[in-house]
């Protein structure tokens, strides 16, 4: 098998494919994406961090002096909330947004809502235990962090099953070349996403809560803009990867009984489990940044203009970096995965999301004892943002 995000068989096991690419091409040119594939975790590691890269370069180029075709216009909504975010943005925007909304996500914030977390994370495992189990994805790892945002943010509880749809929807535009219909499904999503958001805005300003829509509103420095598009980013990736993750780390202990048993008796582990589960089948398999200035990684000239996919799938996975790094070890100490990205795009969710895991996957394991897998779980097509459609369990 070669390199294919498009085959199913690649996105069911990609971890071969990745040990040739680390071994034989670690800075590979893929055509069918116009993408020059990275697959070693110390390249990986370095390019996160180099400023001669970007998630966007419309800050120091035009489309049209960066050799790129322009958006199609269609697309225009789409990226008018995204880039008001500051996930698809560079400094100084980047910097400026980053500070005005960490400090709703300082460890010390971010610890207070553990209490909730777990009674949140309870409830929903009482729920699937009293019906014998079930799908585990729609039971217990969406309705988590969904609620948890959604309380954040203060959206009405009669909305919320809003949310999941249009968050799975906007993330169809990240996919390697999407097709047009993704790109139109997409554009919809955050169009009444930013529509819904808006309202809310407007409502809190007038009449603020305590909630973090309402906090935001009450930034000056923050235009509308910006709020919903710092909202629909909170939502995107303090949802979809955690739900992935989730799924992706059951599915892991199942496929490693002895590690899953050690858990069961010996709960002290489950911080190491958790950094594990993240590292051995990370839901985010890659990250794509434009090369701003020439570079050369790995003896390989890259120069401006084109795009690196970081592959972190692979680079988790690097027997340079971790010692036998194709064994799932739910106590492994020294675990410096890169899931939650490196230098100033570093997951600012990434505190709240460990929080979010260790508490479901902490009730499961009080209060489903007997949980086993029913059957064998087909993984979604997507690539980029790699999960489980489903994971049917029992707890009888």
């Amino acid at each position: 098998m070669r390199f294919d995000p498009w085959n199913p068989d690649f996105v069911a096991h990609p971890y071969d494919v990745y040990a040739e690419l680390r071994r034989e091409a670690p800075v590979s040119y893929f055509e069918p994406a116009d993408q020059w594939l990275i697959a070693r975790h110390a390249d990986v590691d370095e390019l996160l961090r180099d400023r001669r890269l970007g998630r966007s370069y419309l800050h120091v180029a035009t489309d049209e002096e960066f050799g790129r075709p322009p958006e199609p216009e269609f697309q225009e909504p789409f990226w008018r909330v995204v880039r008001a975010g500051m996930l698809d943005v560079e400094p100084p925007v980047h910097t400026r947004l980053r500070r005005l909304v960490s400090k709703a996500f300082t460890p010390r914030m971010v610890e207070s809502l553990r209490p909730r977390v777990r009674a949140i994370a309870e409830g929903l495992v009482d729920a699937y235990v009293e019906k014998g189990g079930g799908d585990l994805i729609a039971e217990v790892a969406e309705p988590l962090p969904v609620t948890v945002i959604a309380e954040m943010l203060g959206i009405p509880e009669q909305d919320r099953h809003l949310l999941r749809p249009w968050s799975s929807d906007i993330c169809l535009m990240y996919e390697l070349n999407p097709s047009e219909e993704m790109q139109h499904t997409a554009v919809r999503a955050a169009d009444e996403f930013a529509e819904y958001l808006r309202g809310l805005a407007r409502e809190r300003a007038g009449k603020p809560g305590y909630d973090l829509i309402s906090a935001l509103a009450g930034i000056p420095e923050l235009t509308e803009d910006e709020l919903i598009g710092t909202c629909v980013l909170l939502l995107n990736a303090g949802h979809e990867a955690t739900v992935n993750a989730t799924g992706n780390g059951w599915w892991a202990l199942f496929r490693n009984p002895d590690e899953l048993a050690r858990l069961r008796a010996d709960r002290s582990l489950l911080p190491t489990a958790i950094e594990e589960v993240l590292r051995w089948d990370t839901p985010a398999q890659m990250f794509e940044r434009w090369v701003l200035e020439d570079i050369e990684v790995g003896g390989v000239r890259i120069p401006r203009g084109a795009e690196v996919a970081l592959l972190f799938g692979s680079a988790n996975r690097d027997p340079e970096v971790f010692d036998d790094p194709d064994r799932f070890d739910a106590g492994r100490k020294d675990n410096p995965h890169i899931s939650f990205g490196l230098g100033i795009h570093y997951c600012l969710g990434a505190p709240l999301a460990r929080i979010e895991m260790v508490e479901s996957f902490g009730a499961l394991l009080d209060r489903a004892p007997a949980l086993e897998l029913v059957r064998e779980p087909e993984w979604k097509p997507g690539y980029i943002i790699r999960g489980l459609q489903g994971l049917e369990l029992s707890t009888r």
